[in-house]
């Protein structure tokens, strides 16, 4: 069995060493990006969102109604408008797929919260209502607009303040404690994940983040780094460190948010070189991110690997390639475009994980906004 999943790997690695080899070329790469956006107009809900609670497959991972779902569908819809967004694709359907999105989220937003203290999935509708919120900002220049967007993510930087975790950080699932304010599992990368959209949010918006929450969250992620800049998948896998989804195999995607993170913040000890390191490590390794790939159990791969670490993980490193020197930026653009073409469905969009029937519009979000920085 062992043999088997290793030859597996050697196999995914050589196939996606093969697509990575091909170069993308400008009209392969806006083409791609093309059909992706297509399929988000063609995808979205009437009111404006993308995703539902269907496709439910009984394999589920614990989602407690109603707030589970409506942060799953608020975090998916942000990530399919912030990819829109970041394509800066102006044909009139677009437009007007993207004008929907915004008038959703803008009603949303006030409403998302988290009732069942045992999974505060409302950190990623948090987080990446702020990704959205800022790139909206990019786009207009109305000062009545810039202003609501920058109120609204107040707002969302106010709701992760109230729900991080006693212990510095952020996690979302607390099934010992259940108490008011989290005391459950905090996660590196959900921390990293919430890190950097205040820091895409307070940039672009000119908005002072709460430097207590702050520091602590940045003291968390380095409390679960390892001496190879691999991250724990949570604080308590400390205590576990040669676990494997704790080894740079399990951590190849969690390592590029957390660098990316740290390095935002002023963490000296994330170098050029680090970053180079675990870009090659990404890329080399690909196999085991792949072998987990559309799996319907999270941790089921080898390495302990899940599904969605997929295009989170290639998101982030965009974020870390432009950490690096001009001059190298492109080797690693051309990469990782090249990849993310390769993985596209026939029909345009993008997806990782069976998440209900969120993944198509949070796999297309990521990779649009994985390809539009590597123009």
């Amino acid at each position: 069995m062992i043999k088997i999943i290793f030859l597996t790997g050697i196999l995914i690695t050589a196939l996606t060493a093969a697509a990575q080899t091909s170069q993308a070329s400008p009209t392969s790469l806006d083409a791609a990006i093309k059909r992706g956006v297509d399929f988000l107009i063609s995808h979205q809900n009437k009111n404006g969102s993308w995703g539902n609670a269907t496709l439910t497959k009984g394999l589920n991972i614990y989602a407690p109604v109603p707030d589970a779902h409506q942060a799953f569908r608020t975090a998916s819809s942000s990530l399919a408008l912030h990819g829109l967004l970041e394509t800066q694709d102006h044909r009139p359907a677009t437009l007007a797929a993207i004008e929907r999105g915004e008038a959703w989220l803008l009603k949303t937003l006030p409403n998302v919260r988290n009732i069942d203290p045992r999974a505060t999935y409302s950190i990623w509708a948090h987080s990446y209502s702020l990704r959205a919120l800022a790139s909206l900002y990019r786009k207009h220049d109305n000062p009545s607009k810039r202003e609501e967007y920058r109120r609204q993510a107040l707002i969302q930087i106010k709701r992760l303040e109230r729900h991080e975790d006693i212990n510095k950080g952020w996690g979302y699932y607390d099934f010992d404690h259940v108490t008011a304010k989290p005391s459950g599992s905090i996660m590196s990368f959900t921390t990293a994940t919430a890190l950097l959209a205040m820091h895409d949010a307070g940039s672009t918006m000119d908005i002072e983040l709460p430097s207590t929450i702050v520091k602590r969250a940045v003291e968390s992620i380095q409390l679960q780094r390892n001496p190879d800049f691999s991250y724990t998948y949570s604080f308590r896998h400390r205590w576990v460190p040669r676990r494997p989804i704790n080894r740079p195999a399990g951590s190849l995607g969690r390592s590029q948010a957390c660098n990316a993170a740290l390095r935002k913040f002023g963490d000296t000890e994330i170098t050029d070189e680090v970053v180079r390191t675990w870009l090659k490590k990404l890329f080399d390794r690909q196999g085991w991110l792949d072998h987990g790939r559309k799996r319907p159990v999270p941790h089921e791969a080898p390495a302990q690997v899940s599904g969605y670490f997929y295009f989170y993980g290639h998101y982030y490193a965009s974020e870390c390639i432009a950490f690096l020197p001009l001059k190298e930026q492109n080797h690693w653009k051309q990469k990782l475009s090249a990849l993310i073409i390769s993985k596209q469905e026939k029909n345009g969009s993008w997806w990782d994980y069976p998440l209900y029937n969120y993944h198509y519009a949070y796999g297309t979000g990521y990779a649009l906004a994985t390809l539009s920085r590597c123009r």
